[in-house]
Formats: C-alpha cells, structure tokens, sequence
C-alpha cells in the first residue's frame, strides 16, 4: 500500500508539471461507453428524458443540485429532474464536484486544462476560479489523472451542455472523502465564488449500490430523508455508521450542501429517487438515484413570514403572553405526534394533516423527546426549520420513535407508557462570547466542520452542570470535539431559547 501511494505520489507531481504546460483540450472519455458517442444521438436521448421529467416550480434562486452519475440509461431518468429544474438559467460558472473512483490521494483534485470536448462540443474551463481554488490550500492541486475516465464528473456535462448556454466549467474530485478534504473544498468555493452572482454547483453522486430491490429502496428512503433535512455534518456521520454504504459520494454532497449553503441557500428539495430496478428493469442488483435542488429562497416569501412573525409577537403582547405558542397550539402540536408516532407504529403509514393556524405553518426548529417510564426512549430533532412547524413536528416523532440510533424501534406494546415532548426552538444566534450562555434558557450548538453537537437548554436542568461542564460534555461527547473545543476557538457556538411543553 505504501508503494502504490508512493506511487500516486510521483504520478501525482509528474501529471501537474506536464499538465500546467499544456493548453489542449482534453476529450471526454466515456463517450460511445457510458452514452452515446454522435452528437445526434445522445442529444436526443437527453432531451427525451429532459422531456419525461416533471420539476415543481421553485420559489426561489438555484444554487446547487445533487445529480447522479451512472451509465445514462440507468441514471439519465433521474439525472433529467435536476437539470430540468435549471433548464435556461443564466449561469457564467458551473462547478461539478465529484470524486475518485479510481485513484487514491489524500487531497482535491481541479481540472486546469483550458476546455473539455464532449460529442454535444467544447467547454472553456474558467481558469480564474481554478486558480483561486489552488491557491486557497496546498491540498487543492492539479491532477490530470483523477479526470481521466471519472464518471462521477463526465456524465453531468452532456446535461449540461443540454440546458445551460455560455458557461464556462470547473470540474473538481475529492481525493479521500474525509471531513477535512469536503470542508476544504467547501470553504474554497466559497471563497472563489462569492463574488459571482451566475453561478450553479453540482454535487455527483449514486446512492446504494448492488443490493436487491427493496432493500435498496429501503435504504435509500432513509438516505433521502436525510437529504432533505440539509444537513452535511448529519449527512456525513450517517454514511459513517452505515459503513459507507448510504452512497458513494458522502463527500461530493457535503462538500456541496456546506458551500451552497454559505453561498446562501436555505432550502433544500428533493426532486425525484428511483433506482436502476426503476429505469432499466433488472431488479436483482440495484443502484439507488436521487435529484435535488439547493436554492436561495425568494425575498416576498421570508417578507411574508416575517410580518406573521411580527404580528403573532404584537398579538402575544397583547395577550400577556411571552411564549411562542399559545396553549391550544401546544395541544395540537403534542396531538399531532402522538398521532403520528400510533399510526406510524401500528400501520407503518404517515398521516396527512391540514392546519391553517399561521403559526403552525411558520418554519421553525423543533425536537420531539419521548420517554417510557421515566426513562428517555428517543430524541431527534431540527434545529433549523425546514417547513411548516406542525410538519416538522410529525416528521420529527416518527424519527424519535423509529430512528434515533441509540434506541430499538417503539413497539406497539409500548404506546401506552411512551409519554411526548416538543421543544420548539428560537432561530439560532452566533455568539463569541460563551459567558453569554444562561444554563436552563440557553439550548446550544457547536459546529466545526462537519462535526456538530447540541444540547437543547432542559439538558442543564436535568443533569444539574456547570456552564463549563455543560460545553465540555457538548464537544466531547455530541461533536466528537476536543473538551476545551469551545474555550479556544476552535468551533462556531450558537444559543437559541425553547418552548418545551408535554403530554400531562
């Protein structure tokens, strides 16, 4: 292993001096393999499955997409729902960030070649982005090597190429999809495109691979889930304690959901998943598919729920009132996860409510906790909002009952003694100043990286810690931080208020 890393090595530095004195245009690779090698006949096979897929309209400005990168046969019905959804846009730069499948290096990879030809034409590459991007960090280098043959990069270009005009191309490939290598490139892309308003990423990756049907779609609709919660830390650790097997590109779509999300984007959707049993038939060994989309939500949206905000505050004041909720929203709230957790449980079905209370269809955080006996049976949570509060709520009691790691799925045998509790959460303040931290008012994260870990404010009360034992405890053993992570800088602190209510 030392010999062939030793190796990659000198193939690695030999490739960077051959290649920043060569100004050709690398062809695609992949052409005639993984689809089809006229011009004639993989535009029209594009747009057939361009033509098939239905995109809801997005209230707001595309920042990134998640697409997959398989054979076009199998992925290319997929793949059709995310470049359907930026069809037209005005884009000056696309990056695709991959990955490699082939080779091994500790690093990220940029293309720096001047263009790159596929059957559909040439793409210029924008070597101003390139060079900002390896000269942000000595890992982010030049490896011509990682570019030849890497479908996780090659087969998003023909989309590409299909529904954007006047683009030039980055094309990046992690080494080694560690947590480092991803926020690396994360915080270079944000760097070197901050200042650009056309701009799209593209997040490669395939789901689970070669498993049978349902247990590929089993999978994957737990993979999926998780997606949409816009969550890169929880993203990644998930892939962790699956083994590596929730996707190929855990990397790729972090790098992705952390960049687009400082270029602004506050909403994730997920626009399509089938798998290759789906697209191609043979359901014996699958490989799972999924779009979506990462956009800057629109201004009239948050004006909107702003004046909700401010008129739900006026009328508290009003009242007397210094809570979020009122008491009947409470009990709805509480009803709706003991409904859900019951049906879930009993039917394996998730019920569908409609509620018209504006308050109830803000976006806000929320945890459900449960308890069986006095004793914690699950706890999962958003901390940010990423819909209506009553359906974060639902969603929310069916992961508390079903998928907190720590625990054994709820019975049915156990309903009766499992008692609810909702903390609705205050919207997240930055802080740098931890002697700010209230223990009891205070809930807190901390995030460095991909790493992150919180505790909600009654975790204080409960345990009866110091504010110093409180963080300790949160870096140690929530963000797998060093204990004194917080005293020293080396993590991003947020403080937010709860409303905690539960079954009586």
């Amino acid at each position: 292993m030392k010999i062939a890393k030793c190796l990659v090595l000198s193939l690695f530095l030999l490739s960077f001096c051959v290649a920043t004195a060569s100004a050709e245009v690398k062809q695609s690779d992949l052409a005639g393999s993984w689809y089809p090698g006229t011009k004639e006949e993989l535009s029209n096979q594009i747009n057939y499955y361009l033509d098939q897929a239905g995109t809801p309209k997005i209230d707001g400005k595309i920042i990134a997409i998640i697409s997959p990168h398989a054979g076009l046969q199998y992925s290319g019905p997929v793949a059709a729902y995310s470049y359907k959804a930026v069809a037209g846009m005005a884009v000056d730069t696309v990056v695709v960030i991959g990955f490699s499948h082939k080779l091994d290096y500790d690093g990220v990879a940029v293309f720096d070649r001047e263009a790159y030809g596929t059957p559909l034409g040439v793409i210029s590459t924008d070597m101003d982005v390139v060079k900002k991007l390896t000269s942000y960090n000595k890992k982010i280098t030049s490896y011509p090597a990682a570019f030849e043959g890497e479908n996780s990069i090659e087969l998003e270009i023909p989309f590409l190429q299909s529904v954007l005009k006047d683009f030039k191309l980055v094309m990046v490939a992690i080494g080694e999809q560690t947590e480092e290598n991803d926020k690396i490139i994360a915080d270079a892309l944000y760097n070197a495109l901050k200042d650009k308003d056309k701009i799209l990423l593209v997040g490669s990756t395939d789901l689970h691979h070669f498993f049978p049907y349902d247990e590929t779609n089993k999978i994957d609709k737990s993979t999926v889930d998780i997606i949409k919660a816009f969550d890169p830390a929880r993203l990644y650790s998930e892939n962790i304690l699956a083994g590596g097997r929730l996707m190929c590109g855990p990397g790729a779509v972090c790098a992705t959901m952390t960049a687009a999300k400082e270029l602004g984007a506050d909403k994730l959707e997920v626009l399509k998943y089938a798998n290759s049993g789906d697209t191609a038939g043979d359901k014996t060994r699958v490989v799972g598919y999924v779009s979506a989309v990462m956009y800057k939500s629109n201004q009239k949206a948050r004006r909107f729920d702003g004046l909700v905000k401010e008129a739900f505050a006026e009328e508290a004041v009003k009242k007397g009132e210094t809570q979020m909720l009122s008491e009947d929203q409470k009990k709805r709230l509480l009803q709706i996860a003991r409904d859900t957790i019951e049906t879930y449980i009993k039917t394996g079905k998730i019920p569908d409510f409609k509620e018209d209370d504006p308050v109830l269809n803000r976006e806000m955080g929320a945890f459900v906790t449960l308890h069986y006996k006095g004793e914690l049976r699950g706890c999962i949570g958003n901390i940010v909002g990423r819909g209506p509060l009553y359906k974060t709520v639902r969603d929310m009691a069916i992961e508390s009952s079903t998928g907190d790691p720590r625990f054994p799925p709820v019975t049915s045998g156990e309903l009766k003694d499992i008692d609810v509790e909702i903390s609705v959460l205050s919207e997240l303040e930055k802080i740098s100043d931890p002697s700010i931290i209230e223990m009891g008012k205070h809930g807190v994260l901390v995030r460095s990286g991909f790493r992150s870990g919180v505790f909600l404010p009654q975790v204080a009360t409960e345990t009866g810690w110091t504010r110093d034992e409180f963080m300790s405890n949160l870096c140690t053993h929530k963000a797998g931080l060093a204990p004194d992570a917080w005293k020293k800088s080396d993590c991003d602190i947020y403080i937010f208020t709860a409303e905690v209510f539960r079954e009586k």
